[in-house]
C-alpha cells in the first residue's frame, strides 16, 4: 500500500471528470460468469487494472492524439487506485455509450464517470459516488431561464443526449417542453449553437467547458431548484463482489484524503477552467 504523500504525488504526476453517462438500452442481460476467477483475482494475477477511457472526454478523461498519453481526473483517480492495488493501469478506449457493454464483454474492469440509473443497474454494479454533479443548462443568447419551471413550456426546445441523466432529469422536470434527443453530447451542443434548441441540459463540468471554449453558445445557468446526479464507477456484474467492495472502500479513503477533489481541480485547470468559472451554488 502507498501512503498519503505517495498517492498525492501520483495524482499530481498525471496531466491534471454525468454524463457523463453511457446510454443503455433496456433489457441487456447481466454479464455471464467470468472464467478463471473474479475480476479482482484477474486484476491481481495480471498485475493490471483496465479502465475505460473516452478520447474526447475532457475534462473527465482525454487522450492526446499526438503522444497517445491519457490525462484527466479519471486517469489520475484510476492511476492512484491501481497504485494502491500494486498493479499497473491500462486504458481501453471506449465511448460513454458503449462503456457498459464493454464492461459486460470483459474488455474493461472499471468505468469511471457513470451516472447510476435503474436501467444501467440491471446490467452492471455501481460503486459509491465518487462525487456529486449538478445539472445546468447552456442557454442560447437572449434565453435566460431562472428555474426549471421557466423551461417547462411547449415553445421551449431542450437538447439532450438520449438516455443520459441529462435526458432523464429534463424529461421529468420539463414534461411540457420539446425535448430534442441526440446520440451524443456534442450533437446536443451543436443544436444550441445552430439555433435548433434554446438550451442544452448538461452536467456543470461539461457545460462550463463548452461555453469557455465557445462563448457564442450563450451562458451556463443553474436552474432552481438545483438537481443532479452522482458520478460513480461501474464494474462488471458478477457473484464475487470483491472488486466493487474494494473500489468502494478506496473511494471513501481517497475522498477523505482530498485526492478526489485534487484530481477534479487539476483536470479543470488543464482545460482552462478556474474555480472562479464554477457557477454559484455548485459543489463537488
Amino acid at each position: 500500500m502507498v501512503n498519503r504523500r505517495e498517492l498525492a504525488g501520483f495524482l499530481g504526476a498525471g496531466a491534471a471528470v454525468g454524463a457523463f453517462g453511457a446510454t443503455m438500452a433496456a433489457g441487456i442481460a447481466p454479464a455471464a460468469a467470468q472464467e478463471g476467477g473474479s475480476s479482482f483475482d484477474r486484476v491481481l494475477k495480471a498485475k493490471k487494472l483496465r479502465i475505460g477511457g473516452v478520447a474526447t472526454g475532457a475534462p473527465w478523461i482525454m487522450k492526446d492524439q499526438t503522444t497517445g498519453q491519457w490525462s484527466g481526473q479519471f486517469w489520475d483517480i484510476g492511476s492512484a487506485l491501481a497504485a494502491d492495488m500494486d498493479v499497473g493501469i491500462e486504458v481501453v478506449e471506449t465511448t460513454w455509450g458503449n462503456a457498459i457493454l464493454d464492461l459486460q464483454a470483459n474488455k474493461i474492469d472499471v468505468m469511471f464517470g457513470m451516472n447510476p440509473t435503474p436501467k444501467r443497474a440491471l446490467a452492471v454494479d455501481f460503486t459509491v459516488p465518487v462525487y456529486n454533479s449538478a445539472l445546468v443548462v447552456i442557454a442560447k443568447p437572449g434565453f435566460e431561464p431562472k428555474s426549471w419551471a421557466d423551461m417547462n413550456k411547449p415553445e421551449v426546445k431542450i437538447a439532450v443526449d438520449v438516455g443520459s441523466a441529462h435526458d432523464q432529469v429534463a424529461s421529468r422536470l420539463c414534461p411540457n417542453a420539446q425535448l430534442i434527443r441526440f446520440k451524443s453530447l456534442d450533437e446536443a451542443t451543436l443544436a444550441v449553437r445552430s439555433g435548433r434548441a434554446d438550451a442544452q441540459s448538461i452536467f456543470w463540468m461539461g457545460g462550463v467547458r463548452a461555453v469557455k471554449r465557445d462563448p457564442s453558445l450563450g451562458k451556463v445557468i443553474v436552474p432552481r431548484p438545483i438537481f443532479g446526479s452522482t458520478s460513480n464507477a461501474a464494474v462488471r456484474r458478477e457473484t464475487d463482489k470483491t472488486l466493487r467492495d474494494f473500489v468502494n472502500t478506496w473511494i471513501v479513503y481517497a475522498q477523505g484524503l482530498g485526492l478526489i477533489r485534487e484530481a477534479v481541480v487539476n483536470s479543470l485547470a488543464k482545460v482552462d477552467i478556474a474555480m472562479s468559472d464554477i457557477p454559484e451554488g455548485i459543489t463537488f
